[in-house]
C-alpha cells in the first residue's frame, strides 16, 4: 500500500493505494491556512487515521502547491506561502518518523491522468490546476518534465496573453508581481469579474450555476473568463503543442469550459487547426493523491 497527500489551498486529501492504482481508502481535512505547524500536524493526523484502519503504507508521496528549490532543498513558489523557504520535506519525515517524497501538486496530477487516466497514451500532456492557485505540470512519454530549476509547468506565473486595456496591470499576486495568469484564472479571479459587474461577491461555483441558470452577469463573468483561459492555454499550445490538455482543481468542475474555450482558443493558437484536446479528468480530484502516492515508483501502474 502506497500513500498520497495532496496539499491544496483549502483541503489536505490523503489516500491509500494498491498496487493496481485502486483507492481503498480516502480521507480529508481544511487545510489551516497559513499555519504551517498546523499543515504538518494535519497530515500526520491523516496518515495515523488511514494507517490505523488500512494498515501500514510502504512509501507516502506529498503533492504540495509549490516545490523544492534545487539549489536550497526550500520550498519555493507556494500558494500557501508559509511553506516557502522551509524544509517541508525534512520537517514532514520527522514529524512521520519516516521518509517522504515532494512534487509539484500539478506535476502530480498530470502524471496520474497521463498514466492511467483521460491522457493515457498521449506523448505530451499538460495537466492544470484551476483552483486557490494556478498550476501546470507537463507529462512527456509518461514521464514528469521538471525541468533544470524546477519550474516546467507553471504557466500561472507568466503574464496574461493578449491583455486588454483594462487588465493592465492586473491584480497583485502574492509572488510580488502584478498581472499573473494566477490572478485572473483562480476561484478568486472569477468572483473578482463577477463582483465588478454587480458589486456582489460570490464563490466560483455559485457563478457557473448562476450562468448555467441563465443570470446575464453571471454569464458575462464566465464568458470572460472563458476567454482568459482560452488566452493562456493558447500561449502553451504555441510553445508545447500538447496533445490534450486536461483541467483539475475547483474550476475545472465547470461543463462548459470544455465546450467554450476549444471554440475560442482558436483566434489565439499560431496554426489554421487546433487537435488538441481539453478534457476533465478521469480521476477527477483524486488525480492528485494518485499522483504523489506514485512518487515511490519509477513505473507506477497502467
Amino acid at each position: 500500500m502506497r500513500l498520497g497527500i495532496d496539499i491544496g489551498g483549502t483541503k489536505i486529501e490523503a489516500a491509500a493505494l494498491g498496487d493496481d492504482g485502486a483507492i481503498r481508502l480516502r480521507r480529508r481535512l481544511p487545510t489551516p491556512s497559513g499555519d504551517y505547524p498546523g499543515i504538518i500536524a494535519t497530515v500526520k493526523a491523516l496518515v495515523t487515521g488511514i494507517e490505523a484502519e488500512a494498515g501500514p503504507a510502504e512509501s507516502i508521496g506529498v503533492g504540495i502547491p509549490g516545490m523544492l528549490s534545487p539549489a536550497t532543498g526550500l520550498v519555493k513558489n507556494a500558494n500557501s506561502t508559509c511553506l516557502i523557504g522551509r524544509p517541508f520535506d525534512r520537517d514532514l519525515a520527522a514529524a512521520l518518523g519516516r521518509p517522504v517524497r515532494l512534487a509539484n501538486d500539478a506535476n502530480c496530477f498530470a502524471l496520474s491522468e497521463a498514466v492511467d487516466g483521460a491522457a493515457q497514451g498521449a506523448r505530451v500532456v499538460f495537466g492544470v490546476i484551476l483552483g486557490t492557485g494556478v498550476g501546470g505540470g507537463v507529462v512527456v512519454d509518461g514521464k514528469v518534465l521538471t525541468g533544470r530549476n524546477a519550474i516546467a509547468g507553471e504557466w500561472g506565473h507568466s503574464p496574461l496573453p493578449w491583455p486588454q486595456d483594462d487588465e493592465r496591470p492586473g491584480p497583485a499576486c502574492y509572488c510580488g508581481k502584478h498581472g499573473c495568469t494566477e490572478t485572473f484564472l483562480n476561484g478568486a479571479g472569477l468572483s473578482r469579474a463577477y463582483e465588478a459587474l454587480t458589486g456582489r461577491q460570490e464563490e466560483a461555483a455559485a457563478i457557473a450555476a448562476r450562468a448555467e441558470a441563465g443570470e446575464a452577469a453571471a454569464g458575462t463573468a464566465l464568458a470572460r473568463y472563458v476567454d482568459r483561459l482560452a488566452r493562456a492555454l493558447a500561449a502553451v499550445i504555441n510553445l508545447l503543442d500538447p496533445e490534450i490538455i486536461v483541467l483539475g482543481g475547483g474550476l475545472g468542475q465547470i461543463a462548459a469550459l470544455y465546450r467554450d474555450v476549444p471554440a475560442r482558443w482558436g483566434d489565439y493558437v499560431f496554426s489554421d487547426t487546433v487537435a488538441t484536446k481539453l478534457v476533465p479528468p478521469r480521476w477527477g480530484d483524486s488525480s492528485g493523491v494518485r499522483g504523489a502516492a506514485w512518487l515511490w515508483s519509477e513505473s507506477p501502474a497502467r
